[in-house]
């Protein structure tokens, strides 16, 4: 991820929290890790930092790469 600053509403942060719980939330015990919890978060706000700000799109980003 690039070291740039954003800064994001409070509505878009709340969003972006629903999708980050939603996304760790269809995990399974095993996959849940500290390590894939991380990504998660970073998938989304990469996405977020170019503009994206589509629910759909958001949640597809956030299980990119999650193995």
């Amino acid at each position: 991820m690039m070291n740039q600053r954003v800064v994001y509403s409070p509505e878009e942060l709340a969003s972006f929290k629903a999708i980050f719980e939603d996304a760790i939330g269809s995990f399974s015990p095993t996959v849940l890790t500290t390590s894939n919890r991380l990504q998660v978060a970073q998938n989304i706000l990469a996405r977020a930092a170019i503009g994206e700000r589509n629910q759909n799109e958001l949640r597809r980003a956030a299980l990119a790469s999650i193995a």
